[in-house]
C-alpha cells in the first residue's frame, strides 16, 4: 500500500454528474486523489433533472450533507412519489409511492393478503394501505431524525450542482474554466493522456470522468466506444422542458400526465415549478409538442421552452480505458421514475469501490461494466412495463407500445405477477417489490391467483387485520402538517 502514487482524476463537465463526481471524490479521497473538474461557463447543462428517488439520501449521508442546508440551497421540496395519470386508460391515475404497503408474512407479501381480502369483500383500495400514499393524497409531510418515513426530493438541478460544487471546493478539488478542444492519447496503449483547452492549457490525469453529456466527448467521440440503442423499446426521443410560476398547491410528488404520443411532467418546487413534455418523433412533431406543452402547463411561462434531444440506450461500456463515462455521456433512460441521478450517483459509488490501486485492472473495468449494464437494464425493464402494459387504444402510439416485443426479463415478471402475484427482487434491482406491485396493479395486471398460505388467515382476523392496519395509517396521516407548511419552517 506504501508504494501508491497519488492519482490525479480529470472530470470533464460539470452540471450535476460532474459535481457529484466531485463532491464525492474529494469527500472521500482527497489524501489520496487529486480531483480536477474541467468545465465552461459557456456550455449549459440539460439542469432538468429535479426529482429524485430516496437512494438520494443514502449518498448525501455519504458526503456529510445537512439535510436543511440542502433544503434551503436548492429550492428543494419532499417527494412521496409518483402520480401517473391516464397511463392505463385515459382518465384514470394510479400512485407509485416510496413506502412499505402492509405487512408481509414470511411465506407471502402483503399484495397475497389484499388479493385474497379483496375475494372476501374485505379489502380496501390497495394504497389505503401505505402510510406514504396516503400523507401524498392528503398533501401531507413531515420528517425527524425518528422518521421511519420514506422520501425523496424535488430540486433544482442548477442550484444542486451549484452546491455540490461549494462542498466539492472545501475538499479541495479544482475547478479549471475553459472549454476542451482535444482529447490526447497514447499512442500506443490507447488511453487518454490529457485534455487540451481552446486556450492551450494542458490538463493531464491518470483516471478521467466524461460528463460532458449527451455528446460524450471522451467515451464516444474519442474512444468510439458503441452505444446500445433501445429506441424500439422506448421510442419517445424528445422532450421540451420550461419552466413556471408556482400553483397554489405544493403536492408532495411529481406528476406524470400521459398523453398521445407521450407524458408530461409536473415537478412543484419552493418557488417555481418545472414541466416538460416527452415525446416520440415518430408519432408527434416537434411544433405540434411544443404547443400542446405550452397549452397545458399551470402557471406562467418564466423561461421559454427548451427542446432536449435523446437516444434511449446504454453506451456498451462505460468504463474503456482510463475513462469513466457517468451521467448522460454513459446512456439515457427517460425520467418517467426519475431515476437519472440515482445512476450518476451509483456509477460514482461503484468507481469509488473498484478504484484501481496503481494501474487500471482490466478485472475491475470489467466488473465496473457488468455491474452498471446489469442496474441500467433493471431501470429499463420497469419503465417498459409503465408503457407496454396499456389499455389505451386512442393513439397509434400507444398501440404500438402494447403490442411491441419486450425483453425476456421483463415477460417473465409480468407473467410471474399476473399467474401467482408474486414479485421477486433481483440483484442491482433500483425498483424493490413494492414499487413493482405498485406499478403492475395501476397498470391493470391483476394477479390470477395468490399464495395458499394467507388462507390459513380465518376470515375474521384477516378482516381485523385489514381494518386496524388501514385505521393506523389513517391516524398517523391525521397528525402530520401540511407539506407546504413544513418545508416553510423547515429550511
Amino acid at each position: 500500500m506504501s508504494n501508491i502514487k497519488r492519482k490525479k482524476i480529470v472530470i470533464a463537465g460539470g452540471g450535476t454528474s460532474g459535481w457529484l463526481a466531485a463532491a464525492a471524490l474529494s469527500k472521500q479521497l482527497s489524501s489520496i486523489c487529486e480531483v480536477v473538474l474541467v468545465e465552461s461557463d459557456d456550455i449549459g447543462t440539460i439542469g432538468v433533472g429535479e426529482a429524485t428517488i430516496p437512494t438520494v439520501r443514502v449518498f448525501h449521508k455519504l458526503l456529510g450533507i445537512s439535510e436543511k442546508e440542502f433544503v434551503r440551497e436548492t429550492d428543494a421540496t419532499f417527494k412521496l412519489g409518483i402520480n401517473f395519470e391516464n397511463w392505463r386508460v385515459k382518465d384514470e391515475s394510479y400512485f407509485h409511492s416510496f413506502g412499505k404497503t402492509g405487512k408481509d408474512s414470511y411465506l407471502a407479501g402483503f399484495q397475497h393478503f389484499w388479493l385474497y381480502g379483496r375475494e372476501q369483500g374485505l379489502a380496501q383500495l390497495y394504497g389505503d394501505y401505505c402510510f406514504e400514499f396516503q400523507c401524498a393524497a392528503h398533501d401531507k409531510f413531515a420528517t425527524s431524525d425518528k422518521s421511519k418515513i420514506n422520501y425523496a426530493y424535488h430540486l433544482d438541478a442548477g442550484k444542486y450542482a451549484r452546491y455540490l460544487r461549494k462542498l466539492s471546493e472545501q475538499n479541495k478539488a479544482k475547478r479549471i474554466e475553459g472549454k476542451i478542444d482535444s482529447v490526447n492519447l497514447d499512442s500506443a496503449s490507447g488511453n487518454i493522456t490529457s485534455l487540451t483547452l481552446e486556450s492551450g492549457e494542458t490538463v493531464e490525469g491518470d483516471l478521467f470522468i466524461d460528463c460532458t453529456g449527451f455528446r460524450a466527448l471522451l467515451i464516444e467521440e474519442t474512444l468510439k466506444t458503441g452505444y446500445e440503442d433501445w429506441s424500439h423499446w422506448l421510442p419517445c426521443d424528445r422532450a421540451w422542458a420550461v419552466q413556471t410560476t408556482l400553483a397554489d398547491k405544493l403536492p408532495p410528488y411529481t406528476r406524470s400526465i400521459a398523453h398521445e404520443n407521450g407524458w408530461q411532467w409536473r415537478i412543484p418546487l419552493q418557488k417555481r415549478a418545472g414541466n416538460g413534455l416527452v415525446f416520440s418523433t415518430k408519432f408527434m412533431d416537434e411544433d405540434t409538442a411544443k404547443e400542446k406543452l405550452m397549452r397545458s402547463v399551470e402557471g406562467e411561462m418564466t423561461t421559454e421552452p427548451r427542446l432536449i434531444k435523446f437516444v434511449t440506450g446504454r453506451r456498451k461500456k462505460v468504463w474503456n480505458k482510463n475513462c469513466v463515462a457517468l451521467g448522460l455521456s454513459s446512456g439515457f433512460i427517460e425520467p418517467l421514475e426519475s431515476t437519472s441521478i440515482h445512476l450518476f450517483m451509483t456509477g460514482i459509488i461503484r468507481l469509488l469501490r473498484l478504484l484501481p490501486s496503481n494501474d487500471i485492472s482490466l478485472a475491475n473495468v470489467n466488473e465496473y461494466n457488468q455491474q452498471t449494464a446489469a442496474e441500467i437494464e433493471r431501470v429499463r425493464d420497469f419503465i417498459i412495463l409503465h408503457y407496454h402494459v396499456n389499455e389505451r387504444d386512442d393513439s397509434e402510439f400507444w398501440r404500438y407500445l402494447r403490442k411491441m416485443d419486450i425483453p425476456d426479463s421483463l415477460q417473465h415478471r409480468i407473467d410471474l405477477f399476473a399467474q401467482s402475484a408474486n414479485v421477486f427482487e433481483s440483484e442491482y434491482d433500483v425498483f424493490q417489490i413494492d414499487s413493482w406491485v405498485q406499478v403492475l396493479l395501476g397498470q391493470g395486471v391483476m394477479p390470477q391467483h395468490y399464495h395458499p398460505s394467507v388462507k390459513t388467515m380465518p376470515v375474521a382476523e384477516l378482516e381485523r387485520f385489514l381494518t386496524s392496519y388501514k385505521q393506523g395509517v389513517a391516524a398517523a396521516v391525521n397528525k402530520m402538517p401540511r407539506h407546504r407548511d413544513f418545508v416553510s419552517q423547515y429550511s
